[in-house]
């Protein structure tokens, strides 16, 4: 009789579920945030790179529109309550705004700033999924490092 394989993974608790939807919540504060100030980096960069850095910021903010309904209805799937309101989500994101007068690298610099905060916010929370079992909010997690990551490399090559 052949053995069934047993799987790694420990066995979901109150406390890995809970870090998972607080790590939730926390990824969709810091991609509003993020939308926020590429939207404003959108409309205020200027100088010879204008066109190049106003097309891959709106296309940057667009994505992150649908990434983040995706994310808040993870957390609805989980039976919590996905955060809002503008000073909620500025205050659970804890990310310093960019002056709106900033020149197109210090926007870039900021940016990469920030992106890397939400991927490191994203892995916590794939490893708190995985802590948990939670297969779909780990494969959501990677999936959406993967994007950020293709970010902040384009984000750096823009600088180099």
């Amino acid at each position: 009789m052949a053995k069934k394989k047993s799987k790694s993974r420990s066995v979901k608790t109150a406390e890995t579920s809970s870090r998972v939807v607080e790590g939730l919540r926390l990824v969709v504060a810091d991609s509003y945030a993020l939308l926020a100030q590429t939207h404003i980096c959108h409309w205020n960069v200027r100088g010879p790179s204008f066109f190049a850095l106003h097309a891959a910021f709106e296309e940057q903010y667009t994505e992150l529109f649908a990434a983040i309904d995706e994310v808040a209805e993870r957390i609805r799937a989980l039976g919590a309550l996905a955060p809002g309101g503008l000073g909620n989500l500025a205050k659970l994101a804890g990310t310093p705004e960019i002056a709106e007068d900033s020149n197109a690298d210090d926007m870039v610099k900021h940016l990469l700033t920030v992106n890397q905060k939400l991927v490191d916010d994203m892995k916590a929370t794939r490893d708190a999924a995985g802590d948990a079992g939670d297969d779909q909010t780990e494969d959501l997690m990677i999936a959406r490092i993967q994007v950020h990551e293709k970010t902040i490399w384009m984000l750096n090559s823009y600088l180099a």
